[in-house]
């Protein structure tokens, strides 16, 4: 039985307070784990928990990057100069250095180079993938929807390519207990997956 309830009207917020209830409402989120920009030049490499597929054919992915007080982000700037990026998942055991890599270096310093991250060259797109990330999606910039001066760029990708570890995959679909995501929750705190329970298929689903 739950408490007492609590109404809070959306229109007497500020952004940070509606930043907060958003992120504790909207949970679990998956994470992108984004890498950037093409060498020689620094690989960039930020999570994001704003993170979501908008199209299942042909499969395109979108997440939210928002904004800083001191202007566009790296990974926004690098997308959009070179028209491609990496989705990269990470496992449970990258949490540290996920998390660690959400910190602002500055831009002539690569996330990946900081953290002891190995690159490995990807397939079709030019921006390298994360070599032991699990699951790496290439991806072609396709479209950055503004929804307000405060609210951050929505950035839509179509993916031409997925890098998976076998070790994750059960004939050809990808087994997410194998997979051991991790999980964004409110603040700075994370999970992983709990008890997974499968039903049958409805007629029609």
């Amino acid at each position: 039985m739950w408490g007492a309830d609590v109404f809070i009207d959306a229109g007497a917020l500020d952004p940070r307070e509606t930043y907060r209830l958003l992120v504790g409402s909207v949970v679990p989120r998956p994470i992108a784990w984004v890498t950037s920009g093409i060498t020689p030049g620094p690989v960039n490499l930020a999570p994001f928990s704003s993170f979501t597929w908008v199209s299942q054919y042909p499969a395109m992915l979108g997440f939210t990057v928002n904004r800083r007080e001191s202007g566009v982000k790296d990974t926004l700037r690098n997308i959009e100069r070179d028209g491609e990026y990496v989705v990269n998942i990470a496992t449970a055991s990258q949490l540290d250095q996920l998390h660690a890599s959400s910190e602002g270096f500055p831009p002539d310093r690569s996330e990946a180079d900081e953290l002891g991250l190995r690159l490995v060259p990807s397939r079709l797109v030019r921006v390298p993938s994360l070599a032991d990330a699990p699951i790496s999606m290439e991806c072609s910039y396709d479209r950055t929807i503004a929804f307000s001066a405060t609210g951050g760029d929505f950035v839509v990708g179509t993916v031409v390519g997925w890098r998976i570890d076998d070790a994750v995959m059960r004939g050809r679909r990808i087994d997410t207990q194998l997979l051991d995501p991790i999980a964004r929750l409110a603040g700075p705190t994370y999970a992983r997956l709990g008890p997974m329970t499968t039903l049958d298929p409805l007629p029609g689903g």
